[in-house]
């Protein structure tokens, strides 16, 4: 029908061919599978908000390279001097902003990287496994001891099974355990400046200041080296990750609040309540960053 606009049905043809025996046998030809538009539209690659920071970004930066040419031109009709100085000025500015750009593009790169690994090694294809274990050890390398021996016994395993027991004993073990003293010392310097806090408000700045900076230090421990837009996606993931833990820590909050409603202990324990729950969630963070930034897919 033409008014439905689309592709007109395929039929299949059926074509004869001559049996040995003298019969005819009939052969149906392959119809093409269907295409899904939807799915080859949503394919494009960015979406609507990053297309516009981009055109945002296109269009600061161009024009301001723009005004700034036609300044180092007019510095040049003026004076040699003045204009070879206000090129320098203008090459080094932006070569900054460039540099920076290309960082924080970088620390996306990676991030995005975590998410790529996470799939191959749950994919279970050996060969696609084997490139993710030896790319994550390449992330890792000088942050754990025996990567050459872990690389060593990569190479000589037969079994693809056997590759994340392998990353999970000699990788995320000793990882787990230097993010969890890393969280340890964040819950104590957040009881310590607790105490030395007057203000509510400036506990408030100090917990979100730890905690970042928790976050940031765990990711540069599994070599990601995050940067501002990094540390953003990082902080969404560790949310998520987070999300794990959620019953866990709603029970240790319940149990710890019907322990400290009665009025005798909550005299006593006054502030260090506070202090206490402060330092438990510091820790459950340093956990959670730790999934978030680790490849392995869970056990």
């Amino acid at each position: 029908m033409s008014g439905t606009g689309g592709p007109p049905p395929v039929t299949p043809r059926i074509e004869t061919e001559q049996a040995p025996a003298g019969r005819l046998t009939l052969r149906p030809e392959p119809v093409a599978a269907p295409v899904d538009l939807l799915d080859a539209a949503g394919s494009g690659g960015w979406s609507t908000p990053a297309l516009v920071l981009a055109g945002f970004a296109v269009l600061a930066i161009g024009l301001a390279a723009l005004q700034t040419g036609n300044f180092v031109a007019a510095e040049f009709a003026r004076s040699r001097t003045l204009g070879a100085l206000t090129l320098l000025v203008a090459i080094s500015g932006f070569g900054l902003i460039l540099y920076g750009i290309g960082r924080e593009l970088l620390a996306l790169r990676r991030l995005h990287a975590v998410d790529r690994l996470r799939r191959d090694l749950a994919g279970g294809d050996a060969q696609a496994m084997a490139a993710a274990a030896r790319h994550w050890l390449s992330l890792v390398d000088g942050r754990v001891e025996g990567t050459e021996r872990l690389r060593a016994a990569l190479d000589a395993l037969n079994d693809p099974d056997a590759i994340l027991p392998l990353l999970r004993a000699g990788v995320e073990a000793p990882l787990r355990a230097r993010a969890d003293a890393l969280g340890r010392r964040a819950a104590f310097q957040v009881v310590a400046g607790m105490a030395a806090t007057p203000a509510p408000s400036l506990v408030v700045l100090l917990i979100s200041w730890r905690g970042i900076r928790l976050i940031r230090q765990i990711a540069s421990l599994h070599g990601l080296r995050p940067s501002l837009l990094g540390t953003l996606g990082l902080l969404r993931r560790t949310a998520m990750a987070a999300g794990t833990t959620a019953a866990t820590e709603a029970a240790v909050n319940t149990a710890a609040h019907a322990l400290l409603s009665t009025p005798l202990l909550a005299h006593v324990a006054g502030e260090m309540a506070g202090g206490a729950v402060a330092a438990r969630r510091m820790l459950v963070l340093g956990r959670a960053a730790c999934v978030a930034c680790t490849p392995l897919p869970p056990e």
